[in-house]
């Protein structure tokens, strides 16, 4: 079995951080979703988590960062460059706020984008072929 990875998020409004990664084009789970949390599927083996800061503070006695803090930065793959295009650009349509200029290496492309509740993304596409 595959290493599942679950990313849990504090959001301050579920609702539109559910439509906002919705708008990336990735689907929500109802199974694991209700009016605290929302199960948004990123690929078979990649959820987020957007949890209420209700529900997130049950698992933690620390205080949430604010918006405008950074305490980690998740970066996830894409196969092809016009993917990290279109997450990239479906992100800034939705709200969100793209974070620094593009990089490219060539044998490496990268775009990052900040949503509407501070959480950094940067998406990659590496040739397979370095």
């Amino acid at each position: 079995m595959s290493t599942m990875v679950f990313i849990n998020l504090p959001v301050s409004d579920l609702a539109r951080a559910t439509a906002f990664y919705q708008a990336l084009g990735y689907p929500l789970n109802p199974v694991f979703s209700d009016d605290t949390a929302s199960s948004i599927v990123v690929s078979d083996t990649v959820y987020v988590m957007l949890l209420t800061h209700v529900k997130f503070s049950e698992f933690t006695d620390k205080a949430i960062a604010a918006p405008d803090t950074i305490e980690v930065i998740n970066s996830l793959s894409a196969e092809t460059k016009e993917e990290v295009h279109r997450i990239v650009d479906a992100a800034v349509e939705a709200g969100g706020t793209e974070d620094r200029p593009e990089m490219d290496l060539g044998f490496m492309f990268q775009r990052s984008f900040t949503d509407p509740d501070g959480h950094r993304w940067e998406y990659v596409w590496m040739d397979p072929a370095d």
